[in-house]
């Protein structure tokens, strides 16, 4: 383990660091630097856009400069940490930025979150500001927070952004200062910058490490791989406190002066308006957002000319959502791509030139990764096409876990992350994930992938989405369960379930043996499936247990 200029400890040696700086994939450009150039190259063109208003390129550069001195002043020093519990609100980005002027470590905080995850975040990571709204929707973090700090020594400030409390300080008034500043020291692009706790399906979430070089690395690559320019315009729909929305909308729009459209919650007919309204050019979310928004266009019975990309990701996407993407916007690259907190986007999508159903069919070509798949018991490197564990390693890969243990056991002897997921690469280097390890389903000692027998339901008109889980089984051990929530108006019963999988002619040994129909399913912060919920709702549901409809082969 390595110890950064600013104490905290990562996986990054100097050969690692001189090896990517020597092929260029690691600029050693700090995020402060972009911005200074943006902010003198662009000072008043668009850099950030919401719902209350837009700020420039100069006036986000001049309130992150403000508030990075109030940091500064209130005792921070390069590796503090500073979190954010926000919606998708302009201030994020200037917030994020400050805290690369001044070296400090920003700590995005999903907003969902409550007292558990909220108190375990603050608690480890060793928040000392963290900004806050008042009320948002139906949640009070002053009053939770409150109910918190008691148990927090750590925390010494907290702030409010767009609303003010007597006691205590507020954001306008810290990213208000108007006092000369004395000059920041230039920081180490090696340094930790950001700290992004996992959603993780069980457990507590872990803590990713990045810097300021792993970061730039995806945006960079990102920027090349899909042609992107200063005239580009991003929609960005998903949460900035997510390593989606943190990387496109907080960091890219400094690279090259990319604008970013936020959106506060989503609601595909407002997304709509907004790619119309801003002439948006590509965004990037998660599958629902996807088939929400393909559905309203359809309705509308409308074009959207200014969008030419859209990368789904971050929770399996079905064939048929991107196929139905492409056929309702033919004029938009609709796409699956893959990636993690750890590894942000091991594949990029479709190349250019390459036929699209390559971007429905599997997860993207594999670009700036090196990427090798495994045997997910022994962790010997499989021949090419077999699937196996996706382990990756590469510029864009994090430091390491705010546990050294974690990050220890995440990496190999090489060097490779891994990941946890399943798949394979074809002889054309994109790769497509079938399952998770850990979802595997072994009946009688053959594995079956959830992910081939949900890509198969998704494809039935009654079924709006899918997941399938291990259930217990006497002589087999393990044997498919599926859990199913229908469409509006739709009904599907278990022969009815267990006929079309004939006709697909799916090997009769992956047919589930039970099925429950459900309104909804669990899900983490980040829209994953909790399958080990379902998982242990099935070992142990009766059939008058179920929400609705239960039927056992």
């Amino acid at each position: 383990m390595h110890t950064d200029a600013s104490g905290w400890k990562t996986r990054l040696d100097p050969d690692l660091a001189a090896r990517y700086a020597g092929d260029g994939r690691w600029r050693n450009i700090t995020l402060a630097e972009s911005a200074r150039l943006c902010a003198r190259d662009y000072p008043n063109e668009a850099a950030v856009a919401d719902d209350s208003g837009v700020l420039t390129f100069q006036q986000l550069w001049d309130q992150a400069l403000r508030l990075a001195g109030t940091l500064r002043d209130r005792g921070l020093q390069p590796g503090s940490v500073v979190s954010f519990q926000l919606p998708n609100w302009r201030e994020t980005l200037a917030i994020n930025l400050a805290c690369a002027i001044g070296g400090f470590v920003c700590n995005p905080i999903v907003p969902i979150y409550r007292d558990a995850e909220l108190k375990f975040i603050l608690a480890n990571s060793k928040t000392r500001v963290l900004f806050i709204p008042d009320r948002f929707r139906s949640i009070d973090y002053l009053e939770m927070i409150q109910r918190l700090r008691p148990d927090l020594p750590h925390l010494e400030h907290l702030v409010l952004v767009r609303a003010e409390a007597d006691g205590l300080a507020s954001y306008a008034s810290w990213a208000g200062r108007d006092v000369p500043l004395e000059p920041f020291a230039r920081t180490d692009p090696d340094a930790v910058k950001l700290l992004l706790y996992t959603s993780g399906t069980t457990g507590n979430p872990k803590g990713v490490l990045h810097s300021h070089n792993t970061l730039r690395a995806e945006v960079q690559a990102v920027t090349d791989f899909w042609g992107l320019s200063r005239d580009d315009v991003l929609l960005m729909p998903s949460p900035v406190t997510h390593i989606t929305g943190y990387l496109y909308a907080l960091e890219l729009p400094f690279l090259q002066g990319t604008k970013a459209v936020l959106m506060e919650r989503w609601e595909a007919s407002a997304a709509l308006d907004a790619i119309q309204r801003h002439q948006a050019s590509f965004s990037i979310g998660a599958t629902p957002f996807l088939v929400e928004l393909v559905a309203e266009v359809d309705r509308r019975g409308i074009q959207l000319p200014s969008l030419r990309l859209y990368g789904s990701g971050g929770a399996p996407v079905p064939p048929e959502v991107v196929k139905r993407a492409n056929a309702v916007l033919p004029n938009c690259k609709t796409f699956r791509i893959y990636g993690s907190s750890e590894a942000p986007t091991i594949s990029l999508g479709i190349a250019q030139g390459d036929p699209a159903e390559r971007g429905a069919t599997t997860d993207g070509l594999i670009f700036n990764h090196e990427v090798r798949i495994v045997d997910p018991e022994s962790g010997a490197p499989l021949a090419p096409g077999l699937a196996g564990e996706i382990t990756a390693r590469g510029p864009e890969v994090m430091l390491g876990y705010t546990d050294p243990s974690d990050t220890e056991e995440a990496f190999d002897a090489d060097g490779y992350f891994h990941t946890g997921d399943l798949g394979y690469i074809d002889e054309n280097g994109y790769i497509t994930v079938t399952g998770r390890k850990k979802d595997l389903i072994i009946r009688g000692g053959e594995n079956i992938s959830p992910k081939e027998i949900e890509d198969l339901l998704h494809q039935h008109p009654a079924i709006q989405e899918a997941a399938v889980v291990a259930f217990p089984h006497a002589r087999m051990g393990e044997t498919p369960c599926v859990y199913l929530v229908l469409r509006p108006g739709r009904e599907l019963d278990f022969p009815g379930l267990l006929a079309y999988l004939e006709s697909a002619r799916l090997a009769r040994q992956k047919f589930p043996e039970r099925m429950f129909v459900v309104d909804d399913l669990p899900r983490t912060a980040t829209g994953k499936v909790l399958k080990h919920v379902l998982k242990a709702r099935a070992a142990t549901e009766e059939i008058h247990d179920a929400p609705r409809l239960l039927v056992q082969a």
